[in-house]
């Protein structure tokens, strides 16, 4: 049955209107954003279909057009939605980062950053520059790599720090192994970028390792 045809107390956008957004599984906004669903199925099946294809709404998320054209009724244009929704709270996260201190809101930080970071099936390696008060300057990817290794350079970090004026720097890189330990190979190169920024008076606050939704700081573990 469509979803226009039930009663009006049951369909997700009256819900939703009435009670708040918490009151909707995750079919049911899916369901709102995908507003169709496909030849004999509603929005909110084709939701229940993406979930269960994907495990979860983070791996949906995180798909390739490739991965949601699988599934029927998933086609490039709903997959732009889906997307444009993932940028948009990436996007807003950013703001409420460059606002604040980032040292007094370590948990806006690890959210951009998992958001950001956390569902890629590459490793990426951002470099988070801070003004002398601890705000964000900006947060750029300096280098990508494969599923197991990047390169970092300490001297394109070093002039990356110089470039923007910062007086610090938070560095940040995933795991796409799922596994946020940080490794032997991690410890030394964060040693080292802390060693060469220290030369241009650039203090390293800390270093993030993303693996999903898990997070990792060197600072909390004592390894800076």
């Amino acid at each position: 049955m469509a979803i226009k045809d039930w009663p009006a107390a049951e369909r997700p956008r009256e819900r939703l209107l009435a009670h708040g957004p918490g009151v909707l599984t995750d079919a049911e906004l899916l369901a709102l954003l995908l507003r169709t669903g496909s030849a004999g199925r509603n929005a909110i099946d084709l939701g229940r279909a993406a979930l269960s294809h994907f495990g979860g709404l983070a791996r949906l998320l995180a798909s390739t057009p490739d991965e949601c054209a699988r599934i029927p009724g998933l086609g490039p244009a709903k997959y732009a939605q889906l997307q444009s929704v993932v940028e948009l709270a990436r996007r807003a996260l950013r703001e409420d980062v460059r606002r604040d201190t980032l040292l007094d809101s370590p948990d806006k930080v690890r959210n951009y950053l998992r958001l950001s970071l956390g569902r890629l099936p590459h490793e990426v390696f951002l470099a988070l520059c801070l003004d002398a008060q601890n705000r964000l300057l900006t947060a750029d990817e300096l280098f990508r790599g494969t599923l197991t290794q990047t390169s970092v350079y300490p001297r394109e970090v070093v002039k990356h720090a110089l470039k923007h004026n910062a007086a610090a720097v938070i560095f940040a890189h995933n795991h796409p192994s799922g596994v946020a330990e940080p490794s032997r190979a991690d410890e030394l190169l964060t040693a080292g970028l802390k060693q060469a920024l220290a030369l241009v008076d650039v203090r390293v606050l800390d270093h993030l390792i993303v693996a999903g939704n898990a997070t990792v700081s060197f600072a909390e573990r004592g390894l800076l």
